[in-house]
């Protein structure tokens, strides 16, 4: 095992590594920027490093500072986190010429799917359906024009290196399609200077279904259920369930034997998740992209599988298998995460930085709270929105809806707007207590209340 993990994130991700390296008798160092000098995983780690100035480009997106900050501090192990450099294939080469172990994927693999372009090559080549598409990156309007026309409107356009939502445009028709396919180009070039795009067929209506994945060096290639992410707004997801309400036994197990495929093939190693859009009807699915790192919504895997998604993370990476407990689990009862946003949701989502004059979370059986802020804590404005997770487990879907319309409930934040009464309307809502929502709800429902 591990002696010192430095953690090359921030915010409630990094505290909860903290924890993690704790409970395993490991030693965390903390890295974080000006803006970020009282939060908490600064203070519970065991030891903190400055690594520059607010803005994320100056500071957590600086290779050479966290590393200069894992040698200073004699860490033998990174763990990335989520956003950031989690997903930055250089990163990882980094880590592995300094000597210290990057808790992740190999460099190679992260390269591989995190170009969405060749992933999607990767899982066709491996038996795993795929939208019907371009079959590799488009180089002009006129040649993208052409295969729109082939496959038939309408399509999406998709940057090869976008995230997020970022670089994302659909394309009803003919007459929009320059218009979208240099919007979604020249979006790609600002944010991941990469301007690449190529064309999938838009599923209409479709669920955002995604399986956890977890693979040691001892031959575990293991798939811990879904999570449904399908109540987005503006393709950042809103609130995450596992099980998935809407999908069937048989197209469970066929989604999971084809993550397990995928994985297998590609020589997967830690955990990872296998993201899917499944068709209205729920009869067929298609591999949307694969995140070679912990996802947010990791709670509501680990809740219903009994797992700490974290902690097998660091052990796979010093080496060990996974653990037992984690091999032979099965899945029982439901979990639902709402995502706490500092936005106010009745003015068009804008952030809402600011200072926390109070904060109380809720509590009792079933409720996880997942964040690193408190009263007093002074949200910044450089970094994403998001300033808790509330996570609720019970023993029925029915009876987590109710738990977590209590838990909003008394789940109290003064001195900045947030998503909470926005979140209480949807989880109040007839389609989703029934299930019945696409990823397109969330902009259907807010253009419904405009009229």
């Amino acid at each position: 095992m591990f002696s010192r993990v430095l953690v090359a994130n921030r915010g409630e991700i990094a505290l909860r590594i903290i924890r993690a390296c704790r409970e395993l008798g490991v030693e965390s160092i903390a890295v974080y920027s000006e803006a970020d000098v009282d939060s908490m995983h600064v203070q519970l780690a065991d030891d903190a490093v400055c690594i520059g100035p607010g803005p994320s480009k100056e500071s957590y997106l600086k290779p050479d500072r966290i590393i200069a900050a894992a040698e200073i501090m004699e860490a033998d192990a990174i763990h990335p986190g989520y956003g950031f450099l989690s997903e930055n294939a250089r990163f990882a080469e980094i880590c592995e010429s300094c000597n210290i172990e990057f808790i992740g994927p190999s460099a190679e693999v992260i390269r591989t799917m995190g170009d969405k372009n060749t992933a999607r090559a990767t899982a066709l080549a491996n038996g795993v359906p795929v939208t019907p598409g371009s079959d590799g990156i488009v180089a002009s309007i006129e040649e993208g024009l052409a295969l729109a026309k082939g496959i038939g409107f309408p399509v999406m356009v998709k940057a090869t290196a976008g995230g997020g939502g970022r670089g994302m445009r659909p394309v009803m028709d003919e007459s929009e399609f320059e218009s979208q396919f240099n919007a979604a180009s020249k979006e790609a070039e600002a944010c991941f200077n990469n301007g690449d795009c190529y064309i999938e067929k838009l599923v209409l209506e479709p669920h955002h279904i995604e399986f956890q994945i977890l693979a040691d060096n001892y031959g575990n290639y293991l798939q811990l259920g879904e999570r449904d992410c399908s109540m987005q707004r503006r393709n950042q997801k809103i609130i995450e369930e596992c099980p998935s309400p809407l999908i069937s036994e048989e197209l469970r197990e066929r989604m999971a034997i084809a993550s397990v495929s995928l994985i297998k093939a590609i020589e997967y190693r830690n955990a990872g998740t296998i993201e899917y859009l499944v068709n209205a009807d729920a009869t067929d699915f298609y591999f949307m992209e694969m995140n070679t790192r912990i996802q947010v919504e990791h709670p509501v895997t680990e809740e219903v599988m009994g797992c700490e998604l974290i902690k097998e993370q660091i052990r796979i990476a010093a080496g060990d298998p996974v653990s037992e407990h984690v091999i032979g689990t099965e899945p029982r009862g439901h979990s639902i995460e709402c995502r706490i946003n500092a936005e106010d949701p009745y003015n068009n989502f804008t952030p809402s930085p600011g200072t926390i004059d109070l904060w109380y979370a809720p509590g009792g059986k079933g409720v996880r709270v997942d964040t690193h802020v408190y009263s007093g804590y002074t949200v910044p404005p450089y970094y994403d929105s998001m300033i808790a997770k509330l996570i609720v487990t019970a023993s029925s879907r029915e009876v987590a809806i109710a738990r977590m319309k209590r838990a909003l409930a008394e789940f109290t934040i003064r001195g900045i707007k947030t998503t909470i009464p926005f979140q209480q309307e949807i989880i109040d809502h007839p389609d989703f207590i029934n299930g019945k929502y696409d990823i397109a709800w969330v902009e259907k429902y807010l253009k419904e209340k405009e009229l």
